[in-house]
């Protein structure tokens, strides 16, 4: 049989592709979705968590079977290299690189070269943006492509397209209905068994406060079970990825509900926002004075070897679910800590942390040089991974100035620099990327004036 000319330059075209990224891609991904979807239709684990669907609401097998094939609809995406590599790559390229300088670093490259070609491997990571998604496919294109967990969020047109075309698969935060978990629980194995490389937001959704949040253990639960199928061999290995931002885009949203007694913006407002920002920056292109937002920084720590763990926490795998997750989580935090100990602090968060650690609305110039002098030695002696390094502290501070003054998180006051109280929140949820990095701040001591102002406004705890 013939194959049509337009089919043939498509499949060719895809091959170039992949040679000219020499990128490791998953054959799995290029599986048809039909014979996926047969795959989970057959599955005995969904056949008997739909017959007991089917007792425990009194409805036929046929409508448990069609919601069955919604679910499966909904999850399964399409891989498309040349949508991945040609469109996905080249879009994320142009509008980082307008938005961000873009910076990767590998805590220990040859742990992660050692990881057998055969074994699967999981990206577990901090979520500070829904750029995030954009930033690690990015760094890693020429190394692999990366299958995410996505959220509802993005199930609208044409955004649910792009993302299944991007091999993603979505996740209903918070929707508790067993069926539906057995069908996802069994595509997440599906896919780990056959080596789909993925990324996962380990705290399950964004940070409101800028800090790490607790583990969700739910995604993390299902790779883990798959090494309970006898004819599994591989191992899984989990990458802790950390990122960070000079400038998170949708900052101002994150916070507006710890604000607002956890109340979240209406939709109005948020597209009011979007279009806003979108407007301004527009028309900053088109003047020509449109600024970088600063660093986007992303670092990956050492691989941590599921099977190794599971070995150390025999039968863990076969307890009920309710005893499993409790030492599962084990495993969870863990993983937060690597995150945690590689977390980039790029100049905005160090800047902010340094001018919140003196409690007061104005800070001298060189009692902040000084703070940030102290906090630079501290994380270069503790292998912090601080960006801009081998810069002094002064140019620490122009670069994030430059950030701060167009935002008016900061006014400069002649040899001082002046924090508007409203914006006292932004700064800390900056700050709050990092706080864990660094010493906790001495006291001023000396002139009351100089004594932390315990009224100002503060940002309220995430946790």
């Amino acid at each position: 049989m013939r194959v049509p000319i337009a089919s043939r330059l498509i499949r060719d075209a895809a091959r170039r592709t992949i040679h000219q990224f020499g990128a490791r891609l998953d054959r799995y991904k290029l599986m048809r979705r039909s014979v996926i979807r047969g795959e989970l239709l057959r599955d005995s684990a969904i056949e008997e968590a739909l017959e007991q669907h089917c007792r425990t609401h009194d409805i036929s097998q046929l409508e448990a079977r069609v919601r069955v094939e919604q679910y499966v609809e909904e999850i399964v995406p399409f891989f498309n290299v040349l949508s991945y590599y040609r469109v996905g790559y080249n879009l994320a390229r142009a509008l980082l690189r307008l938005l961000y300088r873009v910076s990767s670093e590998y805590q220990d490259r040859q742990a992660l070269n050692a990881i057998p070609r055969g074994d699967v491997v999981i990206y577990l990571m901090n979520h500070r943006s829904n750029a995030d998604y954009v930033v690690v496919a990015f760094v890693l294109a020429r190394a692999v492509s990366i299958s995410y967990a996505v959220g509802e969020w993005a199930r609208v047109w044409p955004l649910e397209y792009v993302f299944k075309s991007f091999g993603a698969y979505f996740v209903r935060r918070r929707y508790r209905e067993p069926l539906y978990h057995t069908v996802l629980e069994r595509y997440v194995q599906l896919i780990t068994r056959n080596g789909v490389t993925q990324g996962i937001f380990l705290e399950g959704r964004l940070s409101r406060d800028g800090g790490l949040g607790p583990p969700k253990l739910g995604l993390l639960d299902y790779i883990a079970r798959t090494l309970r199928d006898p004819m599994f061999d591989r191992d899984v290995w989990l990458v802790p990825t950390a990122l960070n931002y000079d400038r998170v885009l949708e900052d101002r949203s994150l916070i507006q509900e710890l604000l607002e007694d956890g109340a979240r913006p209406p939709r109005w407002r948020q597209l009011a926002g979007v279009t806003r920002f979108l407007t301004l920056n527009l028309a900053r292109l088109l003047a020509g004075n449109l600024r970088r937002y600063g660093r986007v920084a992303v670092n990956f720590g050492t691989p941590l070897s599921l099977r190794r763990w599971v070995a150390d926490h025999p039968d863990i795998l076969d307890l009920p679910r309710r005893e499993r997750l409790p030492r599962l989580e084990g495993l969870a935090r863990e993983v937060m800590d690597r995150i945690a100990g590689i977390m980039p602090v790029t100049p905005v968060p160090l800047v902010a942390a340094a001018l919140l650690s003196f409690g007061r609305d104005l800070v001298r110039q060189d009692d902040l040089l000084e703070r940030l002098d102290e906090y630079r030695d501290h994380l270069m002696a503790t292998a912090a991974k601080l960006v801009h390094a081998d810069e002094g502290v002064l140019g620490l501070l122009e670069r994030a100035k430059k950030s701060l003054d167009l935002r008016r998180l900061v006014v400069a006051e002649g040899e001082a620099f002046l924090i508007l109280p409203r914006q006292r929140p932004l700064l800390e949820y900056y700050a709050n990327s990092v706080a864990h990095l660094l010493p906790s701040p001495r006291p001023s001591g000396g002139h009351p004036m100089l004594d932390p102002d315990t009224s100002l406004p503060r940002l309220r705890g995430a946790r």
